[in-house]
């Protein structure tokens, strides 16, 4: 996943400029700034930093975090907010934070990355840098059959836990095995259980939208 990702992070966001996907860009870029006022937020998996400005708009604090130094270096070339601020961390083990924490926090499609046995860790770890209220969202791509972006390739395999996977090819003739879950709104939130109040499921056509309060 690390080398996929770290190869592809020169034109990585080719497949926001798709016609199909305008609409619901649209929508969730103006929707989302007003989820983070006066929030210091952290940002899980960055990337090259499409959902940053947005989300950091009136943010207080924004820590966009990443494991790829090549996507970082993408990000830091575009115009961000004041506020915004980037370093290298590991999503899964968020251990170069220390003992900082966060009254919000954003990921936009790492959900469908994290295997499923490994989930309900991974929110563990982040709910563990949050304060109590502290907002989350998170946002991601659904399957739709019809498209033809990376996200919507047909699925390879899926394993014995449940984890589905796509077979994606790079510019450079490279074959990645990239491991893509696409939970319901159901799965979602039976992973957060009693903590997370306030919840809510936005179905777009090409993408969803979990966001709750932490208790």
């Amino acid at each position: 996943m690390r080398d996929y990702y770290a190869r592809r992070a020169s034109y990585s966001e080719w497949f926001y400029l798709e016609p199909e996907r305008q609409r619901d860009l649209r929508t969730m870029e103006a929707w989302l700034p007003s989820m983070f006022v006066d929030r210091r937020v952290l940002e899980v998996a960055c990337g090259t930093g499409w959902w940053t400005p947005h989300g950091a708009s009136f943010a207080r604090e924004w820590l966009a975090t990443d494991l790829n130094p090549e996507t970082i270096e993408v990000a830091r070339c575009k115009e961000m907010p004041p506020c915004v601020r980037f370093e290298t961390v590991d999503a899964h083990t968020f251990a170069e934070l220390g003992d900082r924490r966060f009254d919000g926090a954003f990921a936009g499609c790492w959900w469908s990355h994290v295997p499923l046995g490994r989930l309900a860790g991974w929110l563990d770890a982040l709910h563990a840098r949050l304060e109590s209220g502290a907002r989350v969202v998170m946002l991601d791509n659904s399957y739709v059959r019809s498209s033809r972006t990376p996200s919507n390739t047909p699925i390879s395999r899926r394993d014995a836990d449940g984890n589905t996977y796509q077979r994606r090819t790079l510019d450079d003739g490279s074959v990645h095995e990239v491991l893509k879950n696409f939970p319901t709104r159901e799965q979602a939130f039976s992973m957060l259980g009693e903590r997370a109040v306030e919840r809510q499921w936005i179905q777009h056509e090409h993408y969803w939208i979990l966001s709750y309060r932490l208790m």
